[in-house]
């Protein structure tokens, strides 16, 4: 029973973790989540599905259109 409790106050410090980054940032937007900033997930050197950035280009194309 104390592993259990101990697991489920685990998983609500993670969440509340997580809310507290989101309302922290400028309209809950995460930075960085394009999947081609990463040479793991892009080996092949693809557009980013989400917003079509190439991993040589800096900003993500989403937050050029939202503004």
């Amino acid at each position: 029973m104390k592993l259990v409790l101990l697991t489920i106050g685990l998983l609500a410090l993670a969440f509340a973790g997580i809310a507290i980054k989101i309302w922290g940032k400028k309209n809950g937007a995460f930075a960085g989540t394009c999947a081609s900033q990463s040479p793991f997930l892009n080996q092949d050197g693809q557009a980013c599905g989400m917003c079509g950035k190439l991993p040589s280009e800096q900003d993500c194309k989403k937050d050029k259109i939202s503004e």
